[in-house]
């Protein structure tokens, strides 16, 4: 590298050596007289022993999907889409999310504000759409595969700490431009598959919405990045918006005109474009697009509102946006096998015997902060053949307070627990609405209505157990009376209670199977342990557990220690069962999660035919990956109970 100062100004030179293949030069020419971002010209040089990569070594591809006008314009489920194609191609697909934001993770942001913080196996709390990805492609990613702006900066400012820049003024280009571009070329080459080997394709998508300010040093270091790997390397999706105004409901392309201006000005030019829309473009509004944002015409895809959102990589594989793809990167077309694809998307629109389920919680103001257990009902719903219809119940409208203070959401909330086939009551923290979800615990309980409670909905199962049945009227958890005299729920020793951010019981762990006479044993498919992701600073306390126990309340599942309650069921009850963990982050739409599948079925009747000995052999048979398990049992002669 080699600096040369000649009046105010500053040549830097400096030289990529990628793979031994190839370098690059690059010229940057900074200006005190101009703004930052404004003030230099690169000029990049690709030289070569050989400008391609050898037959026997495949470059990394990278799809970019970038978006424009508004935000939750669903560039995840574009970007899951895009990966849903490739992978149908049997390309090998990874996903990084960047999100723009100075949290170092998503652990400690409101679900009212930002929706469910999404567990990985490594005890990574991120972005919700990094579960889009794991449940669209199948794979499992890394606290890594989540970027966000805290984490690059706390990196470089680490390096600068350890003298890792040489004296060098640390600055945003290109000190953090280069953070960014290394993060993603190492992360790109992490195999998530449970294959050897890096993937073929990596998947970027970039959060927020182009213009942001807090977004202008991604986008500066993916100007930089598409030069790094080569323009054959690098495709950019643009997803915008395509308005309808007015009464005649014209299409208006003006906002994705200037969303584009915006990009290209940041020296990002689209390979395709996405357009949302509630209804069909017309042609004359694409050939516009087109025309006004210098993308070809075959390269602009209508991602129209659909009835759910597995119908939209069959769309974009209806405009041919996997061969554009495929075709831009260089990459050989393949035959696509969507078939199962196909199945679940037709399946989930022509099922038509419900089944409600009751849903009580905390944050039900924001759909996105049950995202994942909204999935995984899904999931195991199509499995079950019924329709599902979620109950929404904000859990505070179930206390006698509330009654107090408005009476018709009291009565409202009770009616909908009342009509439920089955109750779940998910995780959350702090006070608000723990009476309520013992309320349900209770109803559930006492009236033999399916019951599944997730972290701290297992935790307000055991409270009002030791409450109602064991005679501990001041049961309690110590995050919400620190002073009860019979703590059902206590802190666990390792927490801390001075950090927030990374400090709770995080990601897979395992749970070891205490007996065999559980229905939780047979829903997982007979198996000695299970690992399942967690986030918690909260657990039973073990002290207390064999006065639940003798008084029938269940601990089947623990942890290696044996100390740890992770699974407990209620003794003749249909089926009320709850886990410490977290089973929906592992829910796939062709796996579904066994605890989901135990709710579905026994709301539904059909629990007693799915584990008995006969189906739970067919199914370890089969892999547990029967597209349609109930019909399979049926077929098998095996079938009791239900309604259709």
């Amino acid at each position: 590298m080699r600096f040369e100062k000649k009046r105010n100004c500053v040549l830097l030179f400096r030289v990529y050596t990628i793979k031994k293949k190839f370098k690059i030069l690059e010229l940057v020419f900074y200006s005190s007289r101009h703004i930052l971002f404004e003030s230099f010209l690169c000029v990049r040089v690709l030289l070569s022993s050989g400008s391609s990569c050898s037959n026997d070594e495949q470059k990394m591809k990278y799809v970019v999907v970038s978006g424009g006008v508004v935000s939750g314009l669903g560039k995840g489920v574009t970007a899951s889409s895009v990966g849903v194609m490739l992978s149908a191609a049997d390309y090998r697909v990874t996903h990084i999310k960047i999100d723009p934001y100075i949290n170092v993770d998503a652990g400690t942001m409101s679900p009212f504000e930002h929706g469910e913080t999404y567990v990985l196996d490594d005890g990574g709390e991120s972005d919700l759409d990094l579960g889009n990805y794991e449940r669209f492609c199948d794979i499992n990613l890394t606290r890594d595969h989540n970027i966000t702006t805290g984490k690059v900066y706390q990196s470089v400012i680490e390096r600068e700490r350890e003298g890792k820049y040489l004296g060098k003024t640390v600055q945003v280009i290109p000190h953090v431009t280069d953070e960014i571009q290394d993060w993603i070329e190492r992360v790109a080459h992490i195999p998530v598959d449970g294959k050897e080997g890096p993937p073929d394709v990596c998947i970027v998508e970039l959060g927020g919405t182009v213009g942001d300010i807090e977004s202008m040093p991604f986008i500066e270091a993916l100007r930089q990045f598409q030069f790094r790997v080569g323009p054959e390397n690098f495709c950019l999706v643009h997803v915008s918006l395509v308005p309808v105004v007015g009464s005649v409901g014209e299409q208006k392309t003006k906002p994705t005109q200037h969303s584009i201006q915006a990009l290209r000005s940041a020296g990002l030019a689209p390979t395709m474009l996405a357009c949302r829309s509630s209804s069909a473009l017309d042609k004359a509004v694409m050939e516009k697009l087109a025309l006004f944002c210098h993308v070809s015409p075959n390269n602009i895809l209508n991602l129209i509102d659909v009835s759910n959102i597995w119908h939209v990589p069959l769309i974009m594989v209806e405009q041919k946006a996997h061969l554009a793809i495929l075709g831009h990167l260089q990459m050989k077309p393949r035959p696509l096998k969507l078939e199962a694809w196909k199945h679940r998307a037709e399946k989930w629109d022509s099922v038509h015997v419900p089944c409600s389920i009751a849903v009580v919680g905390k944050y039900t103001g924001l759909g996105d902060s049950y995202l994942s257990v909204t999935k995984a009902l899904m999931h195991s719903s199509i499995a079950c053949d019924r329709k599902l219809k979620i109950l929404w119940i904000e859990a505070e409208d179930l206390e006698e307070e509330s009654k107090q203070a408005n009476e018709d959401k009291y009565d409202e909330a009770w009616a909908k627990l009342k009509r439920a086939d089955g109750v779940l009551v998910p995780g959350g923290f702090g006070g608000r609405g723990v009476e309520g979800k013992m309320c349900a615990a209770k109803y559930a309980r006492e009236n033999e209505i399916p019951y599944l409670g997730i972290c701290l909905g297992m935790q307000v199962a055991v409270i009002e157990f030791a409450r109602n049945v064991c005679g501990h009227a001041d049961a309690h958890s110590t995050e919400m009376d620190p002073t009860t005299e019979h703590p059902a729920v206590i802190f666990m020793p390792e927490g801390s209670k001075t950090h927030m951010g990374g400090t709770m019981r995080l990601g897979a762990r395992e749970t070891i199977f205490q007996t065999k006479e559980c229905v939780s044993w047979r829903l997982y498919g007979k198996k000695d342990a299970v690992a399942e992701r967690h986030r918690h600073r909260y657990e039973v306390n073990p002290e207390m557990v064999d006065e639940l126990e003798q008084k029938g309340l269940h601990f089947v599942g623990k942890d290696e220690t044996g100390t740890r309650m992770e699974i407990c069921e209620l003794a003749n009850h249909p089926f009320f069962v709850a886990c410490q963990y977290h089973p929906e982050f592992k829910s796939r739409p062709g796996r579904p999660s066994p605890m989901f599948m135990g709710l579905l079925l026994a709301a539904s009747g059909q629990l007693e035919s799915y584990v008995s000995d006969e189906a739970v052999e067919l199914r370890i048979s089969m892999g547990n990956m029967m597209r349609s398990p109930i019909k399979s049992i049926k077929a098998a002669g095996l079938y009791v109970g239900g309604t259709d």
